[in-house]
């Protein structure tokens, strides 16, 4: 297992580092229009063909792959700290905040996530500069995908709160706000790693399932939502309209196979 979870993890780093370089496998703009060559097949010239627009698609793959790549962990950052916070403030402190947040909770866990998700974004304008539709994309996943590890994180700060560790800090006259984030958030920290590495791919699908819709990162920015649409007029396209999907497919599979053992046994 150890030897597939290096593999898987190779992999990964591998397609980081295209991402990260695409002008060193291609010197050509994502945004470049090959007017005289729109839908061309796969060439020398253009490894993976052209799009609609005679854009060529292995350049607005390998940017399309960086946007994903970076934007999803940044989301998955901010769902985690949201759990963290929210969880852990209402599982400390108890009350009549214990159940608020909780009414909270189970009210956005009784929604349908992804429908949520597409409804937010779709009565938000649309017509946004590209960099603006990337923000406010994985910025509404990121603010959305936080209810599931609060509940953890808030039964598990719960159970804490009577301690013997936290009674001890309570009586030393440590401050409320110290022992939350040194004493009892650090004993809840394997729920928030398994957070934020379940929802990496979890959220690359969510801004894939956005784009087919329209609704993701806006032209000319690729990403791999967008670039999916391709593929949404039929199955008669040339072979590098499908590459976007089985990157997809290989990136997800690489990150659930790659996570650490901490987050895998969760």
């Amino acid at each position: 297992m150890k030897i597939v979870r290096a593999m898987a993890g190779g992999v990964l780093l591998l397609i980081v580092l295209a991402a990260l370089c695409p002008s060193a496998i291609t010197g050509v703009p994502y945004d470049r229009q090959f007017r005289d060559h729109p839908n061309a097949p796969m060439s020398r010239q253009f490894p993976l063909g052209t799009d609609d627009l005679g854009r060529d698609r292995l350049s607005r793959l390998l940017y399309g792959t960086r946007v994903s790549l970076l934007a999803a962990p940044m989301a998955a950052l901010v769902s985690t700290l949201l759990a963290a916070l929210v969880g852990g403030l209402a599982g400390y402190a108890g009350g009549w905040c214990d159940r608020l947040a909780g009414t909270v909770i189970d009210l956005m866990l009784s929604l349908p996530w992804l429908f949520l998700l597409i409804t937010v974004r779709a009565i938000l304008p649309l017509n946004v500069p590209p960099l603006v539709s990337l923000v406010v994309t994985f910025g509404l996943i990121g603010l959305l995908g936080w209810p599931s590890a609060a509940r953890v994180v808030r039964a598990g700060c719960r159970a804490l709160r009577g301690s013997d560790m936290v009674l001890q800090a309570e009586a030393c006259g440590v401050a409320g706000r110290r022992i939350l984030f040194k004493h009892v958030l650090p004993n809840v920290r394997p729920v928030l790693v398994a957070k934020f590495w379940v929802s990496i791919p979890v959220y690359i699908l969510a801004e894939a399932n956005l784009g087919l819709l329209g609704l993701g990162v806006a032209d000319p920015l690729p990403s791999w939502g967008n670039l999916l649409r391709q593929l949404e007029s039929g199955l008669n396209h040339d072979p590098g309209a499908w590459a976007p999907l089985v990157l997809i497919v290989i990136v997800v599979g690489c990150l659930q196979i790659a996570r650490p053992a901490e987050a895998a046994a969760r």
